[in-house]
């Protein structure tokens, strides 16, 4: 098994309800687990419950910080129809829910109908001929940053500590491990890489809300993403992210409404 699939493994105690360990190896910027895998570890405890395989849409609300250590997932199933499943997942850690989301399943191997494809993949050199600007253990404390390897056509501003204040960035990504991506590690990762704001020169950014659209099973490989923010309103910004797989093909969608974390003020 790859980290990924065994840090967000969950074990079934019976009733719906799941048990797993928040590792220290998926932490943000705060110190804390990235939301991206607590929202994935949530996501394994109702794959297990619902009929259908692939994740298609999830929405979740992030209530407190997660912590290292033990978690307890409860799920319920809303609705098993023929072609589409909904359920509810709610992680809690020390007697507090964290994450409640709900998502709907069902399986992309029997979808087919009208497409219209209006947008288009980013415009990436190939990935051997990028740079990764965050190499492993190049953000101490951040160990998220550890688990994938992103490259981008040149050194985004932020890292070089000059932001250029234009939020949007392109970008190749793939689980540092060998993990091939799949729906539930797609939904995590839209939520694991740096935040487009960070192009403002903010420190860091707290999601409140996350959407993601799932929108095929991916194809092995490198995944080109596109991330970007147009509207900053008192101290809160939407962030919209695109995954596309290593066929050019759209593979997921999400929109999250984040809380920026600023830096101090100049003395």
């Amino acid at each position: 098994m790859s980290e990924f699939e065994t840090d967000t493994a969950v074990e079934s105690t019976g009733d719906g309800v799941y048990t797993a360990t928040v590792t220290d190896r998926w932490n943000a910027v705060s110190g804390r687990p990235n939301g991206g895998h607590l929202l994935a570890i949530a996501l394994r405890a109702l794959s297990a419950e619902l009929p259908q395989p692939d994740p298609l849409v999830v929405s979740a609300f992030f209530l407190r910080p997660g912590l290292i250590g033990p978690a307890t997932i409860q799920t319920s199933v809303v609705r098993a129809g023929r072609r589409v499943a909904t359920g509810e997942a709610r992680l809690s850690q020390d007697g507090k829910e964290v994450i409640r989301l709900t998502a709907s399943y069902l399986d992309f191997g029997q979808t087919a109908g009208r497409t219209a494809i209006l947008g288009q993949a980013p415009e990436l050199p190939a990935p051997e001929d990028c740079v990764n600007p965050i190499p492993p253990g190049g953000v101490p404390g951040v160990t998220v940053v550890d688990r994938f390897e992103f490259r981008y056509a040149e050194v985004p501003g932020w890292f070089r500590g000059k932001p250029g204040h234009a939020p949007t960035s392109e970008f190749w990504v793939r689980f540092i491990d060998g993990h091939e991506p799949d729906g539930v590690g797609l939904a995590a990762l839209v939520d694991s890489a740096a935040p487009a704001v960070l192009d403002f020169g903010v420190l860091n950014s707290s999601t409140i809300e996350l959407t993601v659209h799932l929108r095929a099973r991916p194809a092995p490989g490198w995944l080109a993403c596109r991330v970007s923010t147009r509207y900053v309103i008192d101290g809160l910004h939407e962030e919209d992210f695109e995954i596309w797989d290593s066929k050019g093909d759209l593979v997921a969608q999400s929109r999250q409404l984040g809380l920026l974390t600023e830096p101090p003020a100049a003395p």
